[in-house]
């Protein structure tokens, strides 16, 4: 795969991968960073701030790409196109049954499934972990949803300062697959074990000098 230069260079990457960890991994030259010309990757600036181009693509290419984006790789955040999303779905849902209403995850599925889309400091205040060390816990219980394909990334939500400058590195707007992409998209006609074996072919034709270890990693 030759080096992407701008956003919609990396977009198309991704049309042609099907699934694309945002950082690198366990599997050498599988991530958008690894992807991207050397000027598009972090860089630390001697005021103290930094420049990432890769960063500042997130935002656009989930809300445009049409992909569904998570932390679907090992509990690390990347892309999924929507040709791939089903199979994803059909086979992580089988293997990570719905929670129980009365579960912490479940409790998290249902604000969003209620109220909508939230970021994650909010949904974490709605399900009432605004305590003291509560911010780890709760994004486990989160990462096991995205892992799980029921809880997306919508978009990101940036602070601001007084003159309208956005900083940091912003929220993660999380939402229900179901509410953000449609009932529909959610739904596969093959058998759980059926999409798995479809997604573990794609990834060895794609990834040939991974090990199968690594495969089982990228497959959850």
């Amino acid at each position: 795969m030759k080096q992407v230069h701008n956003c919609p260079e990396l977009m198309e990457a991704i049309g042609e991968m099907g699934f694309l960890p945002l950082l690198g991994g366990n599997i050498e030259g599988f991530s958008a960073d690894e992807l991207v010309a050397p000027e598009c990757r972090y860089v630390a600036l001697p005021d103290g701030g930094w420049d990432w181009p890769l960063w500042d693509w997130k935002g656009p290419m989930v809300t445009e790409g049409h992909y569904a984006y998570g932390k679907f790789f090992g509990g690390k955040a990347g892309f999924v196109t929507m040709e791939w999303w089903p199979d994803l779905c059909n086979y992580r849902r089988a293997r990570y049954p719905e929670p129980e209403e009365e579960s912490i995850e479940g409790a998290i599925l249902e604000v969003l499934r209620v109220g909508g889309s939230m970021i994650t400091r909010d949904l974490r205040r709605a399900c009432g972990f605004d305590g003291p060390k509560m911010r780890s816990r709760f994004d486990g219980y989160v990462t096991r949803l995205q892992m799980a394909c029921r809880v997306v990334t919508e978009d990101f939500v940036y602070p601001t300062d007084k003159h309208g400058n956005r900083y940091g590195w912003g929220w993660a707007l999380l939402n229900t697959p179901e509410r953000l992409l449609g009932h529909d998209a959610c739904l596969c006609s093959r058998t759980p074990e059926e999409s798995r074996q479809k997604i573990h072919d794609h990834l060895r034709a794609l990834l040939p000098h991974a090990s199968e270890k690594q495969l089982e990693k990228i497959l959850g």
